[in-house]
């Protein structure tokens, strides 16, 4: 954990057990002490590379399924646009959209012709 971050991990100990030198305690008292913090501790959050706890997901998504109830019954919902925007977006990554120039009509007729001999897939 020291390896990971020395800061967060010094911070944990220091708010839950009041530890602020490390250099006081044997190493295996350290690493007890360690192992018995919580879930939503700075250190065990970044060693499992979570952005956010448990209790923070689920509000999260208790926000955006009564986001979606409540805009579901609206005349929007009906017509499929203004859909809100979700907490959930937080966790996905940014899809990279694949786009293709052509410098003429040409290249583009080259490249449309090569795609349909391979059957479309890329």
């Amino acid at each position: 954990m020291i390896k990971i971050d020395k800061d967060a991990l010094m911070c944990d100990l220091a708010e839950t057990y009041q530890i602020y030198d490390l250099k006081q305690l044997p190493l295996t008292k350290v690493a007890a002490f360690s192992l018995g913090l919580k879930d939503d501790s700075r250190i065990k959050m970044k060693m499992r590379n979570q952005k956010f706890d448990l209790n923070q997901i689920l509000l999260m998504s208790v926000a955006d399924n009564l986001k979606l109830l409540l805009w579901s019954k609206t005349k929007d919902a009906q017509k499929g646009r203004n859909k809100p925007v979700l907490w959930s977006s937080l966790f996905e990554e940014p899809k990279e959209k694949k786009e293709i120039v052509f410098n003429s009509g040409e290249d583009f007729e080259k490249e449309r012709n090569r795609l349909l001999k391979k059957g479309g897939h890329n």
